[in-house]
């Protein structure tokens, strides 16, 4: 079982029961003691669980002495907390900092989160989403789908029985679920500011590499205005399977440094980075000397060797904005102009990338 997997049925058990034992846990999940632990560690660090002794709980924010019940109640509900639904594909990968900010957000502003996590499976989705919406009985929802929305679900969507706010989604224009409120990182530029980056170190051919999800189509938008506007050469069809890049696929890039004079890489996400900078190494590549590497998502790019620049989008703050325009919809009814607010990613320069 992958980490991810681990992580995720830890969180659902201690959803779904309040409250698990660790001899029960390491029995369900099939791992020794030692595993099970650094695995609760890692998420009660993001907040997402509470170690007690012998097991853990679920993280709650409603109780006294809590963030959210030392906070006064918004104004929206008089004597009553809000309750905002959260639903993310994953809490082990890029959302645990969006999920971070949002909770953060909620306390401050006295409200009450509740997190439902759908493993990228859209019956999940739509199963979770109804238990937060009647068996959770929240105000608002704030809703990471497993893709990008479009005509096929936006109708869905747009049904949603309380204000929904799109996190880290924006459905295309003119679909039932456009009228949504949304916050999302403006991936585009981030990928633009990666390939930009590259051009002013002087690289003049550069690749994309990544695997097909729901944000890889916009960071490909951004990789190829760049090669346009500042008029480099390139590609953005090094694709990668989604359990990492093959043998063959490695073959693919070492060719494209070898043999087609690509000298940088834009490589979205950060686990495929890592795992493509070990292939390489393997091949004999050198990085930065042969050819520079910009990771795209900032998870875990500052661990590897040598030091990844990366894309960072602003997870946190999509969180906290998200709860901002969830709330402020509450508080002001329907007739408030919808919003689609973009946050700018960073680009964080570190050793992978040198001039040419």
């Amino acid at each position: 079982m992958f980490v991810e997997q681990r992580h995720e049925l830890i969180l659902r058990e201690v959803s779904e029961r309040g409250s698990v034992r660790l001899t029960e846990l390491v029995e369900r999940v099939g791992v020794s003691m030692v595993t099970l632990r650094r695995d609760v560690e890692h998420l009660a660090a993001q907040g997402l669980l509470k170690r007690v002794h012998g097991g853990v709980t679920r993280v709650r924010t409603d109780l006294p002495g809590s963030p959210a019940a030392d906070t006064p109640t918004t104004p929206a509900t008089g004597d009553t907390t809000l309750t905002i639904g959260m639903l993310v594909p994953s809490a082990t990968y890029y959302y645990p900092a969006v999920i971070k900010g949002a909770r953060e957000q909620a306390a401050k502003l006295g409200a009450r989160l509740v997190l439902g996590v759908s493993r990228y499976d859209e019956a999940e989705e739509r199963l979770q989403v109804a238990q937060l919406v009647a068996g959770g009985g929240v105000d608002g929802l704030l809703l990471t789908t497993t893709r990008q929305p479009d005509e096929s679900h936006g109708g869905w969507l747009a049904g949603l029985k309380v204000p929904t706010v799109l996190v880290e989604r924006r459905a295309g224009l003119g679909g039932p679920a456009s009228l949504l409120d949304a916050v999302a990182s403006h991936h585009a530029h981030g990928a633009f500011l990666g390939v930009r980056h590259l051009a002013d170190l002087g690289h003049r051919r550069v690749a994309m590499v990544t695997r097909e999800s729901p944000t890889a189509p916009r960071v490909r938008q951004g990789f190829e205005a760049a090669l346009r506007d500042l008029d480099l050469s390139g590609y953005a069809d090094l694709g990668i399977d989604q359990e990492g890049p093959s043998h063959h696929q490695v073959g693919d890039v070492v060719r494209a440094v070898r043999a087609e004079g690509v000298t940088a890489l834009l490589v979205h996400n950060d686990e495929d980075a890592l795992l493509l900078v070990q292939h390489l190494r393997s091949a004999g590549v050198t990085i930065p000397d042969e050819v520079s590497i910009v990771a795209y998502d900032d998870e875990v790019a500052a661990l590897s060797d040598p030091p990844l620049t990366a894309v960072a989008p602003p997870k946190s703050a999509v969180g906290a904005h998200a709860v901002d325009l969830l709330i402020r919809r509450l508080t002001t009814g329907p007739h408030t102009p919808r919003q689609h607010i973009a946050l700018l990613p960073e680009l964080r320069p570190r050793a992978s990338t040198r001039p040419r």
